[in-house]
């Protein structure tokens, strides 16, 4: 009887003992298993699919897209899982902001223009590569891309110019801001999802910064921290309510953030772009980028043709060419043409002075946000030395 219950209570603690090891290796499988089971759960909710590859084999027949600066405006689901990185898989352990402070858009500015996109199939989008002209007004440029060149000045001497090195330089290392970013047109909004047809009630136009360019913007700066490379992100509406007055707007805003911050060297004035054919099919500039699709961009560097009190044009015109380089460069078939026209844009305000477009509004969200990040990295190195 004695020798029985002894008997039992060790096979009671023997059993308790392979319960808890049990127990153990069961809770270190799940957490190996996690990310699997995570993905499988993915799966079958329809959260990742299989992307089109981009084909570069698109006509050069783009004589019929009419570019235009939209004149009307527009809470979503990304069309990647929202808890996957943006661009890589970078650790973002230890990254400190080096933004500089600016003015915040009130509750009441940001809620003016909810975003909003129906799912009407209303005319067409058609994923656009831009590259390779050949007419008489694109020239190539040594580093990689190409310039337009809309004005009186001649190819040749615009060559020569290109050639030249940026007249400022970035001081890394400064404890003080370096780059501004900011939105003149900053309800410019975007596709909620990568798509084949738009909702002509979409009117692209938000002052929802998650699906803005102010969203695009963030994704620059957040390279620039990463490269403890000081900076200002102007957040202020200055499209709304008033469109006309927009660049009036930004201009006071840009005047008081030098004031306040005369260390900034490059000023960056973020939109994206209106293409649209006469057939109302809207094109999307896409390229891929590490097997992933990004909204192209276009650089425009504005031309004083005497009247437009920029006499140091050219200096901006030299960053341009720097950045386009240093962007096909790091990222092959990124860029559209640099657009060197007669344009103002506030672009007398300092000698880094530029507009880029990202995207147009029949990109997604997405793409657009992947190449703010691309931008932000070729900005954070093309200084170095």
């Amino acid at each position: 009887m004695q020798r029985t219950a002894f008997l039992r209570a060790g096979a009671v603690m023997c059993a308790g003992a392979v319960t808890v090891w049990g127990i153990w290796l069961y809770s270190g499988a799940a957490e190996k298993m996690q990310p699997l089971t995570e993905l499988a759960a993915r799966l079958s909710a329809g959260g990742y699919s299989q992307g089109q590859a981009v084909s570069s084999a698109v006509p050069d027949n783009t004589g019929d897209i009419g570019y235009y600066w939209d004149r009307t405006r527009t809470d979503i689901a990304w069309d990647i899982p929202a808890d996957e990185p943006d661009a890589d898989n970078s650790d973002d352990t230890g990254i400190r902001s080096c933004e500089f402070p600016s003015p915040e858009p009130s509750a009441k500015a940001l809620s003016a223009l909810p975003y909003s996109n129906g799912t009407n199939e209303d005319g067409p989008i058609t994923e656009y590569f831009f590259t390779g002209y050949t007419e008489d007004i694109y020239f190539d440029l040594d580093g990689g891309g190409q310039v337009k060149n809309c004005t009186s000045l001649s190819n040749s001497d615009l060559y020569a110019e290109s050639k030249k090195p940026c007249d400022f330089t970035l001081e890394k290392t400064s404890a003080q801001p370096q780059v501004l970013i900011y939105h003149t047109h900053t309800t410019e909004a975007f596709e909620q999802t990568e798509k084949t047809a738009y909702d002509a009630s979409f009117s692209c136009k938000t002052t929802d910064p998650d699906m803005s360019v102010v969203s695009v913007g963030d994704c620059i700066c957040e390279e620039l921290d990463r490269a403890g490379i000081g900076y200002v992100h102007d957040r202020t509406i200055h499209d709304h309510p008033s469109y006309n007055d927009a660049y009036d707007s930004s201009r006071e805003s840009v005047k008081a953030l030098l004031e306040e911050y005369p260390s900034i060297k490059i000023v960056l004035d973020v939109h994206r772009d209106g293409i649209q054919r006469d057939d109302g099919t809207r094109l999307a500039p896409v390229c891929e980028i590490n097997g992933r699709k990004a909204a192209q961009i276009m650089l425009i560097s504005g031309c004083d043709d005497g009247t437009m009190g920029m006499p140091d044009y050219m200096q901006n015109f030299h960053f341009a060419c720097a950045l386009q380089s240093a962007l096909e460069s790091d990222w092959n078939g990124l860029t559209r043409p640099i657009l060197f026209d007669y344009r103002h844009y506030n672009q007398d305000l300092t000698n880094g002075s530029l507009l880029i477009e990202i995207g147009s509004q029949a990109n997604s969200i997405a793409q657009a946000r992947y190449t703010g990040t691309l931008v932000g990295k070729t900005l954070a190195s093309m200084f170095d030395t």
